[in-house]
């Protein structure tokens, strides 16, 4: 595969990639850590996920956008039993994570720093149990809508990768998200949403131990909504 991929992928789903100097020991990690556990797109496409970690896994979850890798780190110590890939191209949540497993390891983790849709397009097909995709950003101005990372052809791509069954969880506190999310994944001919009632959806998930982005929301008074969707 080139290593060229399309900017406007790139600019679409996510913003600036950089914040403050990293800590000394955050830059470490990248430095030494980092590498070891970097997914490579440019590689020749995997067999099977096994091919990515130190052994074979019965489950396997990716999470897109995990910020600064509390909710991954949280499910991957509890599910040792899953292999987990996480993607964030925010060099300051990337760089928190990383550091966490340096003082922490944890063998089923699996790490990728750019675009979510090269890794999705890199995967074997039907080899993912699950995917979060947790207070993704909204952009929320019109004109922003297509950077939403929930779109026809990311769905497409999520179908794919996705083992006939599996999960797509999707948290937001920004209604305009939430219903947008409802509106694609619903006509979309490979997903069903799992709600059975009307409060399904203000439910979190079983296990759920909360994001810091959902603190700040119920701090503000916004309301997180928990959408599930099943791949048919």
């Amino acid at each position: 595969m080139s290593s060229e991929h399309p900017k406007r992928a790139t600019e679409a789903f996510f913003g600036r990639r950089k914040g403050k100097t990293l800590r000394a020991a955050q830059a470490e990690a990248m430095k030494t850590l980092l590498p070891k556990l970097r997914l490579d797109p440019d590689a020749a496409p995997p067999d099977r996920l096994a091919d990515l970690f130190d052994r074979d896994y019965p489950r396997y979850r990716l999470e897109i956008g995990f910020g600064g890798g509390e909710h991954l780190l949280y499910r991957a110590r509890a599910g040792t039993d899953t292999g987990f890939i996480g993607v964030e191209p925010f060099v300051n949540g990337l760089a928190k994570c990383v550091s966490a497993l340096a003082a922490d390891p944890l063998k089923n983790i699996r790490l990728y720093d750019d675009d979510a849709t090269r890794i999705l397009d890199w995967l074997p097909e039907a080899s993912i149990d699950h995917v979060d995709l947790l207070y993704p950003d909204p952009w929320p101005k019109k004109r922003h809508w297509k950077r939403r990372f929930v779109s026809d052809v990311n769905l497409d791509r999520l179908a794919r990768v996705l083992k006939p069954g599996g999960l797509f969880c999707f948290a937001s506190d920004i209604d305009t998200y939430v219903n947008w999310t409802l509106q694609h994944c619903r006509r979309h001919p490979a997903f069903d949403w799992q709600a059975t009632s009307a409060v399904d959806w203000q439910q979190p998930y079983e296990g759920w131990p909360g994001t810091r982005y959902e603190a700040k929301a119920l701090r503000e008074g916004r309301v997180p909504a928990y959408l599930t969707f099943q791949r048919r």
